[in-house]
């Protein structure tokens, strides 16, 4: 655990909080979010990330700081598997494009809750039965042995729990209302389908969550390490989606990537593991060389993408 100021958890959570109260407010009105507005804002949430890095390194020491580093862009690169189910639920929904980014700004804060649960349950239950990191890194092999064999890719958002759930709770109607997500229909309260996107978006994320907490642990097991390092990585997601919406399909080796990556962090949960519950002798691999591995898949896997084009074959596989 690393020495961390109350008042840098007070300027992370300030830094937040008028993030989305500005998003929020330079996307009040509905519209289409183009290319080029999409990469400044992916852009600046990158350099937020980034500055936000800095001052971890200065305040909390160079350990913290590659390992917030590392965590950031571990959750970033796992975050590219969202993007492609974004899109599935956007297409399966036929939400206009107008709306997209209203859903995906709720799905966010749902996100920051969530994922906080989750982490600091990850981080009470590994610093009192560490040998619990086996089951995570057993998670990661699974993960990486679907994602290698192309079973990662059944997500139904129609048969999603969370949209199912919100259908016996409340009725939806077929057709949207605008960016609203509750009509009144002969005197009824009723939903739209934007709600059931939100729902949906929810579902996708929980479901993320089960490969992205184990890994982000396997980094580190400081709260505000892994904490702040997901939130950054979130928040810069709707920009990310809207800047490649039209190009993921490009990237088809990037879910390699990510599959060898995810592998990766599974070996370094077995060490970690069996260097704290078995033997002391047994290395552990330091978070720079974590960083390392990340960034060079990451590289190869997007360069390789690039001066390899999809064929019609791997299109229809």
């Amino acid at each position: 655990m690393h020495d961390v100021p109350f008042w840098l958890w007070i300027v992370f959570v300030a830094i937040v909080v008028a993030s989305l109260a500005i998003d929020l407010f330079a996307h009040r009105s509905a519209h289409v979010i183009e290319f080029r507005e999409a990469a400044a804002w992916s852009a600046g949430w990158i350099g937020l990330a980034v500055l936000f890095g800095g001052v971890v390194f200065l305040v909390v020491g160079t350990d913290a700081g590659v390992e917030y580093t590392t965590a950031w862009l571990l959750e970033k690169s796992l975050s590219v598997d969202n993007l492609f189910v974004f899109a599935l639920i956007f297409s399966y929904f036929q939400v206009p494009r107008a709306y997209q980014h209203r859903v995906l700004f709720l799905g966010v804060l749902g996100a920051l809750v969530f994922r906080g649960l989750f982490l600091a349950a990850g981080v009470a239950v590994v610093s009192r039965f560490t040998a619990v990191l086996f089951v995570f890194a057993a998670i990661l092999f699974w993960s990486t042995y679907k994602i290698l064999k192309g079973e990662d890719e059944s997500f139904d958002p129609g048969k999603s729990i969370a949209v199912r759930l919100l259908r016996k709770v409340i009725p939806v109607q077929d057709e949207y209302a605008g960016p609203h997500f509750f009509v009144k229909e002969a005197g009824k309260r009723v939903a739209t389908p934007l709600l059931a996107v939100v729902a949906a978006i929810e579902a996708a994320d929980l479901v993320f969550a089960v490969d992205s907490v184990p890994a982000v642990l396997a980094v580190s097991s400081d709260v505000f390490i892994v904490y702040t390092s997901n939130a950054f990585a979130i928040l810069g997601l709707r920009a990310l989606y809207f800047m490649l919406a039209g190009l993921l399909d490009r990237f088809h080796y990037l879910s390699v990537g990510l599959a060898l990556i995810l592998g990766f962090i599974g070996v370094k949960l077995v060490l970690q593991a069996t260097h704290e519950t078995v033997s002391t002798a047994v290395p552990e691999i330091p978070s720079l060389v974590s960083l390392a591995v990340i960034v060079v898949v990451l590289a190869v896997s997007i360069t390789v993408s690039v001066l390899r084009p999809p064929t019609e074959q791997d299109k229809t596989v």
